[in-house]
């Protein structure tokens, strides 16, 4: 085999190598102990002086040559060990998707916008006076031990500058009655925080969708007619008989105060807290509790979640386990 033609085979060789341990073998076949071009490089001793002048800087050049070719070639190997088949069909590229407690959140303010009620937020980083002060919970209340709390390091002169991780979505309500006038109705979702044991049903962190609805002459009638309305749009797919029940229960800013329990398959669970605004609320927000009334309630969207989806623990939400949240992935 002349020069040229081994030339020609390597190049052809380099080339079509799709792996690197194909360039390597290739390296071997032609450069390595005894390969080609080694063996006409032996071969030099043999011919006449005359001759190795001519073939000696041939050799030497085509030598250097192909292992240019092969060192470049190797690059676009380099940092990946893996052998590469260019002729498999390509993966199907993954899409994210929304995460199920943001979908149930999106699915509980369309129901609420679909009854005319505005969806609005609030901060997580809250004082203790919009927490709890204003909303009938003063310092040293028995109530606040319902609501294990984070407290921000620092005290300040007053409950407006004591600052927490909010417990509930309550605050809001106060914030947005701050500034504006009656009538609306509002719903607000969002992150709340509970120094707690993490458990099957309790988490550090979990989410809220508080409602509030004020004008001259709101009833816990247009409650029960707003909360049965969106609770049968939101588990339609799994009961379309719903059967609800309202029992009495205490909550420190409203007055009366009741829990809603909803039959779903048979079994009554607990669903969320409510009751009509507490007169003291309104004077906090300097509002006359003799010229409106309104009511407010509160569900947890984890709760909602687990309920409609059959999870078992909440700390699945949290876990970040792609094996989870891909099951709640839309067609």
């Amino acid at each position: 085999m002349n020069l040229e033609e081994i030339k020609k085979s390597a190049i052809e060789a380099i080339e079509s190598a799709t792996i690197k341990e194909a360039l390597n073998e290739i390296k071997t076949h032609y450069l390595g102990r005894n390969g080609l071009l080694t063996g006409e490089l032996k071969s030099l001793k043999e011919m006449t002086m005359e001759m190795r002048r001519d073939a000696g800087p041939k050799i030497q050049e085509l030598y250097a040559e192909i292992e240019k070719k092969i060192e470049a070639k190797l690059q676009l190997f380099s940092g990946s060990s893996r052998k590469t088949d260019y002729t498999a069909p390509g993966k199907k590229f993954q899409y994210g998707h929304i995460h199920p407690l943001s979908q149930v959140m999106e699915d509980s303010a369309k129901i609420f916008r679909g009854l005319n009620f505005s969806v609005i937020s609030g901060p997580e980083l809250e004082a203790e006076y919009y927490n709890f002060d204003a909303l009938n919970i003063p310092a040293n209340h028995p109530a606040r031990e319902m609501w294990d709390t984070f407290w921000i390091k620092g005290e300040g002169k007053n409950s407006k500058s004591n600052y927490l991780l909010r417990t509930h979505t309550s605050p809001v309500q106060v914030r947005y009655m701050e500034k504006n006038s009656a009538p609306f109705q509002i719903v607000v979702p969002g992150r709340v925080f509970r120094y707690e044991a993490v458990d099957m049903s309790h988490e550090v962190n979990f989410y809220q969708l508080e409602g509030l609805m004020v004008g001259e002459n709101v009833t816990l009638a247009n409650f029960k007619y707003v909360v049965e309305q969106f609770l049968k749009e939101f588990f339609a797919t799994m009961d379309k008989k719903i059967e609800f029940r309202f029992r009495p229960s205490y909550f420190p800013f409203v007055e009366p105060g009741v829990e809603v329990d909803i039959k779903l398959k048979g079994k009554w669970l607990e669903i969320m807290g409510a009751g009509m605004v507490h007169r003291r609320v309104f004077e906090a927000v300097h509002y006359n509790p003799d010229e409106v009334q309104g009511f407010a309630f509160g569900v947890g969207v984890d709760r909602l979640a687990m309920i409609k989806y059959g999870v078992p623990d909440i700390r699945l939400f949290y876990s970040g386990d792609l094996r989870f949240l891909k099951q709640f992935k839309s067609s």
